[in-house]
């Protein structure tokens, strides 16, 4: 680790449930700048303190796209005593990546959003309220914008499998119909079966979608 680095360590999160990286700037002279936990302000603290005795990984970059390390070090420090940690939009990893290449961006985040698909997005509703409650208020609409975006990602992900699971269930209504005129109820069964998978992944996707639609009425109208 040198100065001007990005590092981050894994630290546990939910009661050892998971785990999570925390990022911060390695100053080059025993310090890290970073929001720190859990007074959630940007601050310098020794190194020790920032790993809590876990291993300390870098962040690669290609170099092309990174300050000096100097320069990452400055702008770490014009930010030190900032106080409006946001876990959705302004964490530890955003801070560091603004540092280290002028763009506010966490990948942890990014990754988290297609697994939206996969959850009960209903329910994500309060945490990503409290989120945007937190935000500054001059920057209030960019962050419901970006949120809905995200939203928006995901929706774009589910409908299309909805309406796919729809017509596959349409193809094998037909084939069960011809096959009883067919005198062929081992194809009707079998074939009305394949209509019930299908049917069972669009109720899915309808549900998925539905709840994507409460989740941004409630923003909105938050």
């Amino acid at each position: 680790m040198a100065q001007g680095d990005q590092i981050y360590v894994f630290r546990d999160f939910l009661q050892g449930q998971g785990v999570y990286e925390h990022h911060g700037i390695d100053c080059g002279n025993g310090t890290v700048i970073h929001y720190r936990k859990p007074s959630e302000t940007i601050e310098r603290t020794s190194l020790a303190t920032f790993t809590r005795g876990n291993k300390a990984y870098l962040r690669q970059y290609p170099v092309r796209f990174c300050f000096i390390p100097e320069l990452v070090v400055e702008r770490a420090e014009s930010r030190l005593g900032e106080h409006k940690y946001n876990l959705l939009f302004n964490n530890c990893e955003h801070f560091a990546t603004w540092c280290k290449t002028g763009i506010s961006n966490s990948k942890q985040i990014k990754d988290f959003i297609p697994a939206l698909s996969k959850l009960n997005t209903y329910n994500l509703y309060e945490p990503v309220k409290q989120a945007l409650d937190g935000a500054d208020p001059n920057n209030a609409q960019n962050l419901l914008n970006g949120a809905l975006a995200d939203i928006k990602v995901v929706w774009n992900q589910i409908q299309p499998q909805y309406n796919e699971a729809l017509q596959e269930m349409n193809v094998w209504h037909q084939v069960a119909m011809e096959a009883v005129q067919r005198n062929r109820d081992d194809l009707a069964r079998a074939a009305l079966q394949r209509k019930l998978t299908y049917k069972q992944k669009a109720d899915t996707f309808q549900k998925q979608l539905e709840q994507l639609a409460i989740m941004t009425e409630n923003l909105v109208n938050s």
